[in-house]
């Protein structure tokens, strides 16, 4: 899959989550960030790791986020 096509699924992928009802938690959880910042900063690490080459093994966008929420250190410019 091309690396456009990962980034688009990665981008739909993360806006399904943030808007989930179950994110309400996450303002319990947090006085600094809301889920939509936290999944917008999240998003643009993983697109910055996409577009340098480092996920062109996986299948689709949901590999990629399966693999991220597993293991955020793989994202260079992660810092939460």
């Amino acid at each position: 899959m091309n690396r456009d096509q990962l980034i688009t699924q990665v981008k739909e992928e993360y806006a399904g989550i943030a808007a989930s009802e179950y994110q309400q938690h996450f303002h319990q959880t947090t006085t600094e960030l809301t889920p939509d910042a936290y999944y917008e900063k999240l998003l643009n690490a993983v697109i910055t790791e996409i577009e340098n080459g480092k996920f062109d093994n996986c299948r689709d966008g949901s590999e990629i986020i399966n693999r991220v929420a597993a293991d955020k250190s793989m994202l260079s410019e992660w810092n939460c």
